[in-house]
């Protein structure tokens, strides 16, 4: 099997082989979502070297990243462990699951969620999605979460989707932002088998996924016209921001299927494409970063990656 493989790899495209020329990251993702492989050797790898160990190698010996939770972004041990977890390092990486413990146990706050502020601080829709997400990819305990799945659950806007001001300031619809983020969480607190409230958070998933359709992912539903440019444009990492990109590939990593509502979207991905086949990294969100894994403006492996996986799930032809 693995020689058929190899002589795949050999014999495919010169986009193929140009994506497995980078991070052992994006080399394991490419073998997963583009030719079907799962290659554990290269998950492994991930810790070693590369992205992964550079991430890992600025982690304090106090246990965090940064000066603490949230600050400052882009390096705080909140983006830091999101980034790793992106990477797609092995769930099993204690370092890590002890950083997401400690959170845990010293920014809990009262409304059940982590505080980005602290403890006696209310709580954040965007962050606490994000936490769900890498805290279940890292197998946290199920009975350390369940105030967070409950504080989300609270949140949960009549419209469908979430917005990080409800608690704060009254928000009156929902913003798709927050709700990208609470899908990711969804989705991998599912995927890894949770089960407290877990047919509550389904049906939640479904709104914000309708609440996303609505707006054919960048749109006004009243309208038409496009709430936000920046929302076209191609970044990576997200962060806590939302692209069309990002919603494509939480839509074809959860296994939704094509609704012609997404077609602008795919629109705008499609055209998006540059010249050698590749896809440009487009914007970068301002703020302090260890090491930045692309250049703003070249070739972009991790947009070009996520592009194609989006097509492939889709059945998109392309020339």
């Amino acid at each position: 099997m693995e020689v058929a493989i190899e002589r795949k790899v050999r014999n495919m495209d010169p986009l193929i082989k140009w994506l497995l020329d980078g991070d052992v990251a994006v080399q394991f993702q490419v073998h997963r979502d583009l030719l079907g492989t799962e290659k554990t050797d290269l998950r492994d790898r991930i810790s070693q070297e590369g992205w992964g160990a550079r991430f890992l190698s600025i982690r304090h010996k106090a246990g965090h990243w940064g000066q603490r939770f949230y600050q400052p972004k882009w390096i705080s041990t909140h983006y830091s462990i999101l980034d790793l977890k992106n990477l797609l390092i092995s769930p099993d990486c204690p370092p890590i699951r002890e950083s997401i413990v400690q959170v845990l146990d010293t920014l809990k706050g009262e409304d059940g969620g982590v505080s980005p502020f602290g403890a006696e601080q209310k709580c954040d829709v965007c962050v606490n999605g994000m936490f769900l997400n890498y805290a279940t990819y890292f197998m946290i305990p199920e009975d350390r979460l369940t105030s967070i799945v409950d504080f989300l659950l609270t949140e949960h806007m009549k419209d469908g989707g979430f917005n990080c001001r409800s608690n704060f300031s009254g928000a009156t619809h929902s913003s798709v932002h927050s709700t990208i983020c609470v899908l990711e969480g969804i989705h991998e607190y599912a995927r890894n088998g949770y089960t407290y409230k877990l047919n509550t958070l389904l049906e939640v998933e479904k709104t914000c996924i309708d609440f996303l359709l609505e707006h054919r992912l960048f749109r006004s539903h009243r309208t038409g016209e496009i709430f936000d440019k920046r929302m076209l444009m191609l970044s990576y990492p997200g962060r806590w921001k939302y692209d069309v990109l990002r919603a494509l590939d939480y839509m074809q990593m959860a296994g939704i299927g094509y609704d012609p509502r997404m077609q602008d979207a795919l629109d705008v991905l499609l055209k998006k494409r540059l010249k050698d086949g590749t896809w440009p990294n487009q914007a970068k969100h301002p703020g302090k970063t260890h090491f930045d894994m692309e250049k703003t403006g070249a070739s972009s492996r991790w947009n070009t990656l996520r592009a194609l996986r989006v097509l492939k799930h889709f059945d998109i032809e392309f020339n």
